[in-house]
C-alpha cells in the first residue's frame, strides 16, 4: 500500500509536530525572528466555501499562533478576480468564528497590496530581474524545455527601460489578454521549473470584486503571496505540501524585493479523506449542476454543510488535532471524522425518543382516556442538563421494524406470543397480535402491559427476555421529516486522476422520510440543536428548512461506530 493511500489509525496517527519543532529552533536561534512574536496567517481564496480540508490548515495556522501566544491574520487571497465574491468572504468569516478562532481585527485583502506589488515589479525590472515577454501561451509551452533542455525566451534580454514602458502600458490597458506577461529573470536552466523565469504578472481585463476596473493586470500567486506575508510581518508562512517546490521562488521574491520582513515558509501535507472530493472547482460543479441543494447541503464536506448536518466545532477541531501534522500525504477514513462527532455528541447531545417509521401500538388493557407522565434524564452524562417529563397513554407509536408477525430466529422484539419487552422507561408489555389493512399491511400492534412494572422493571424481579423498545405517545407526538444521509460518493477515491467524479455519485446519499413521530417538546427546539434519537442515531434540526410547524431533522451520524480503532 502506498503512503498516499494509507488510512490513518485514530489513536496512532498523532506524531510530533515538526512545524512546532522548526519554530522552537527559530526562537532558540534568534536571528531574523529575534524579539518577534510568532505570527501566522490563514489566506483562503474567496471563490468558494471552506471545506474540511481547509479546516486542517485553519487549525494549524490559528492553533500555532495560540500555542506560542502569537498572532494569526485572516487574509482574503483575492489576487485572481475570477469567481471571487463577497458572499464567500462573509461565509469564510462565519465558518472561522464558528470553529472558535478569531483574527482579532487583523483582517486583510491581498488586493489591498496591489499597488505595493506593482511597485515591487517595477523595481525588479529596473534591477534587470524581470522583463516583459510576448510569447503566446502556445509558444510558452513550446519554449519551456524539459529536464535536459533549458527554457528560452527571445525577450529575456529586452532592455529594462523597454520592459518598464511596456509594463506600464500593460497596466494602462493597451494590450489584450494573453498578449504579454511579466516574467522574473531567474534561471531558464533550473531543474526546478518554478524557477525558469516564472510569470509574475498577466493581463486580465476582468472586473475585481473590490477594486472594480482599476486594474487589468494581476499578480500571480507565487509573486503576491510572499509580498503579502512580508508586508504583514508574518514570521512563519504555513502552507500545504504542493508549495514545497515553490519555496525557492518564495525566498527569491523576499530576497529581491526589498521587503520589511523575511518570513519562513513551512509546508505540511494536505488533508485527504476517502469518499470525498476536496477540489473547490468540483464542489462548485456539484452546486451549479444541481447535484446538491447548495454549498451547505449536509452531504457536502464544506464547513457550512457539516454544520447544517450537525457537526460540532469540538468534533472537527478534535479530528484535526488527532490526525496530526505530517509531511507525507495520506488519506484518513471518513469513518474517523464520524467517530470524532459521535464521541462529542455522546457527551453533549440531549436524549429524546423519536420514531422514524411509525406504527401504532395499542395497549389493550390500559384504561381508555387515562394518561400519565414519566421523568427521564435529558443526558445521563450531564446531570446538569436536568430531567423532563414525557407523557404515556393507551396508544403509542413504535418503530415498524420492532414488530414481526412471524419472527426470525433470535428475534427478541415484538411478535404475537413473544417475550416481555420493555417500553423504554415505562412498562413491560407482551405482544398479543396485530391488525392489518385490506392490503395486508400492519397498521396496529396489540399488546398488554404489566401495571406493576412502572419504570420498566417487574415487581417480582423476574428476568425480562425481550428487547427494550423506544416509543412516543400518540396523543402528544408531533410529525417530523427526517433526512437520512449517506456518503455522497460510492467510490473511496472519487477524486482519482483516472475517474469522472460525477460518475461516482451515490444515488442513495439522501433518503427523506416523512410522517416521523417525535416528542412534543422538540417543537420548542431551535437549530442547530442536536439530539440523540435513542436507538436510532444523532440528529439535528435543519437550519434552513425546519420550522415549528414543520420539523425537519438531519441525521448527523448513526449510533453504530464503523471506525476500526
Amino acid at each position: 500500500m502506498t503512503e498516499e493511500n494509507k488510512s490513518l489509525p485514530a489513536e496512532e496517527s498523532e506524531s510530533k509536530n515538526f512545524i512546532h519543532q522548526f519554530i522552537d529552533e527559530d526562537i532558540a536561534e534568534g536571528g531574523r525572528f529575534q524579539g518577534m512574536a510568532v505570527h501566522t496567517r490563514f489566506p483562503p481564496e474567496p471563490n468558494g466555501y471552506l471545506h474540511i480540508g481547509h479546516c486542517k490548515a485553519l487549525c494549524i495556522d490559528f492553533g500555532t499562533a495560540e500555542k506560542y501566544g502569537g498572532l494569526c491574520n485572516l487574509r482574503m487571497d483575492d489576487t485572481n478576480p475570477t469567481k471571487e465574491d463577497v458572499e464567500y468572504v462573509q461565509a469564510i468569516q462565519e465558518d472561522i468564528h464558528w470553529l472558535g478562532f478569531d483574527w482579532g481585527g487583523r483582517f486583510f485583502y491581498a488586493s489591498d497590496y496591489f499597488e505595493q506589488m506593482y511597485q515591487c515589479a517595477e523595481d525588479l525590472i529596473e534591477k534587470g530581474l524581470a522583463y516583459v515577454c510576448e510569447l503566446s501561451p502556445e509558444q510558452f509551452r513550446e519554449y519551456r524545455g524539459d529536464v535536459n533542455v533549458p527554457a528560452r525566451s527571445p525577450y529575456r534580454d529586452r532592455p529594462a527601460p523597454e520592459s518598464l514602458d511596456l509594463f506600464r502600458r500593460m497596466r494602462a490597458g493597451e494590450f489584450p489578454n494573453g498578449a504579454m506577461t511579466l516574467r522574473a529573470k531567474i534561471d531558464l536552466a533550473s531543474g526546478n521549473f518554478n524557477m525558469r523565469d516564472p510569470v509574475i504578472y498577466r493581463i486580465n481585463h476582468m472586473r475585481h470584486h473590490r477594486q472594480g476596473d482599476k486594474w487589468c493586470i494581476y499578480p500571480m500567486y507565487d509573486f503576491a503571496h510572499p509580498i503579502e506575508d512580508a508586508l504583514e510581518g508574518i514570521t512563519h508562512s504555513l502552507c500545504s505540501l504542493e508549495f514545497e517546490d515553490h519555496r525557492p521562488l518564495y525566498d527569491w521574491v523576499i530576497a529581491n524585493c526589498g521587503l520589511p520582513a523575511a518570513p519562513r515558509q513551512i509546508e505540511f501535507a494536505r488533508l485527504g479523506i476517502n469518499y470525498t472530493v476536496m477540489s473547490k472547482r468540483k464542489l462548485r460543479a456539484l452546486v451549479e449542476d444541481g447535484r446538491v441543494s447548495g454549498w451547505d447541503d449536509p452531504r457536502m464536506p464544506t464547513l457550512c454543510g457539516l454544520r447544517r448536518r450537525g457537526y460540532t466545532p469540538a468534533s472537527i477541531r478534535n479530528f484535526c488535532e488527532r490526525i496530526g501534522v505530517a509531511k507525507a500525504s495520506s488519506t484518513v477514513e471518513y469513518a474517523f471524522l464520524e467517530h470524532c462527532l459521535r464521541e462529542d455528541l455522546n457527551e453533549t447531545a440531549r436524549r429524546v425518543m423519536a420514531v422514524i417509521r411509525p406504527v401504532k401500538l395499542t395497549i389493550t388493557n390500559y384504561p381508555e382516556g387515562q394518561s400519565e407522565s414519566f421523568e427521564v434524564e435529558n443526558n445521563p452524562n450531564r446531570p446538569e442538563d436536568g430531567v423532563r417529563m414525557i407523557s404515556f397513554s393507551r396508544e403509542l407509536y413504535v418503530e415498524a421494524e420492532d414488530f414481526l408477525e412471524t419472527p426470525v430466529p433470535k428475534y427478541k422484539r415484538l411478535y404475537p406470543g413473544g417475550p416481555e419487552c420493555r417500553l423504554k422507561g415505562a412498562y413491560l408489555i407482551t405482544c398479543t397480535g396485530c391488525r392489518k389493512d385490506e392490503d395486508g399491511n400492519i397498521v396496529e400492534i396489540l399488546a398488554e402491559y404489566d401495571p406493576a412494572s412502572r419504570g420498566g422493571n417487574p415487581a417480582d424481579g423476574r428476568k425480562v427476555k425481550g428487547a427494550t423498545i423506544h416509543w412516543v405517545d400518540a396523543a402528544t407526538a408531533v410529525d417530523a421529516e427526517c433526512r437520512l444521509y449517506d456518503s455522497l460518493f460510492t467510490d473511496p477515491a472519487p477524486d482519482g486522476a483516472d475517474k469522472d467524479f460525477l460518475e461516482c455519485l451515490n444515488p442513495d446519499s439522501l433518503e427523506v422520510v416523512s410522517g416521523c413521530k417525535v416528542e412534543s417538546g422538540l417543537k420548542a427546539a431551535a437549530a442547530p440543536a442536536g439530539f440523540q434519537f435513542m436507538r436510532v442515531g444523532y440528529f439535528c434540526l435543519d437550519s434552513r428548512d425546519s420550522t415549528p410547524e414543520h420539523l425537519v431533522f438531519n441525521r448527523s451520524v448513526s449510533l453504530k461506530d464503523s471506525f476500526k480503532k
